[in-house]
């Protein structure tokens, strides 16, 4: 279950997080958003969680206002050491109104009340399933090449991506490696040409080249804790990818 809290309080934040990672182990908590101006943007530019935790008074405003501007579909529950906003707290998606400070006990009983909503609680096995899903989406609106112009002499000749095993850059000209061995100049810096292929298919292995999946036999370790990848045709010098990166290599590999 991914959830937000809403609360300018550090010191309420983090107890309210500690008590949810007992409660509730499955809780993924996205951020802690600590204005109405911060939360406003939060929900402008992601998807919606599946709770909210939310203070009522915050450093910018009474948080009543951030529905103002964003339409929070998501369940509510409401933390705060008033209790004249009752009324006003469930005329949005609340379930609960606990007053502060939070104990275990309001706690789990709000949280029981969430679970008896089964419409809404659905705990989310990981984190990562949310990108899947919108990758997924994306892959299936996204119209990527299916193939590229490359130099030939005088003429441009269209080569389907799938007979390209890797590009690399090589005296700031991007060069196509087909399987064969037939190397081709492309237009285009490969940040552009990146954009234009299938992220599922290629994937950017460091400042010089973009690798297809197809063509990877194999990764091995290298220095720094960095790996070199290796492919089924001859390659001008190692393909190294950086330390930060080999997790991300990895998940590509598989996936």
């Amino acid at each position: 279950m991914r959830v937000i809290i809403i609360e300018d309080e550090q010191l309420t934040a983090k107890k309210l997080v500690g008590l949810l990672n007992e409660l509730m182990p499955d809780a993924v908590v996205m951020g802690v958003l600590q204005s109405v101006s911060e939360s406003i943007e939060w929900f402008n530019n992601n998807l919606m969680p599946d709770l909210v935790f939310m203070d009522i008074h915050l450093a910018d405003n009474l948080s009543f206002s951030i529905f103002d501007s964003v339409k929070i579909t998501c369940p509510i529950i409401f933390t705060t050491a008033y209790d004249e906003y009752a009324l006003k707290a469930f005329e949005v998606n609340s379930i609960d109104y606990l007053l502060k400070p939070v104990s275990r006990a309001s706690l789990q009983r709000a949280l029981d009340k969430l679970k008896r909503f089964s419409g809404f609680y659905q705990p989310q096995e990981n984190a990562d399933l949310i990108k899947k899903v919108a990758d997924t989406i994306l892959r299936g609106t996204t119209s990527y090449k299916t193939s590229l112009l490359v130099s030939v002499r005088d003429k441009l000749i269209p080569v389907k991506v799938s007979n390209i095993a890797y590009i690399y850059l090589e005296d700031k000209n991007a060069i196509a490696v087909q399987y064969d061995g037939t190397k081709s100049r492309i237009g285009g810096l490969l940040d552009d040409l990146m954009k234009q292929l299938d992220p599922a298919m290629f994937y950017r292995a460091n400042r010089q080249f973009i690798v297809s999946k197809a063509a990877v036999t194999d990764i091995t370790t290298w220095f720094g804790n960095r790996v070199v990848v290796n492919l089924c045709v001859s390659v001008p010098e190692r393909i190294i990818v950086s330390r930060t990166n080999v997790q991300e290599l990895k998940k590509w590999l598989t996936e």
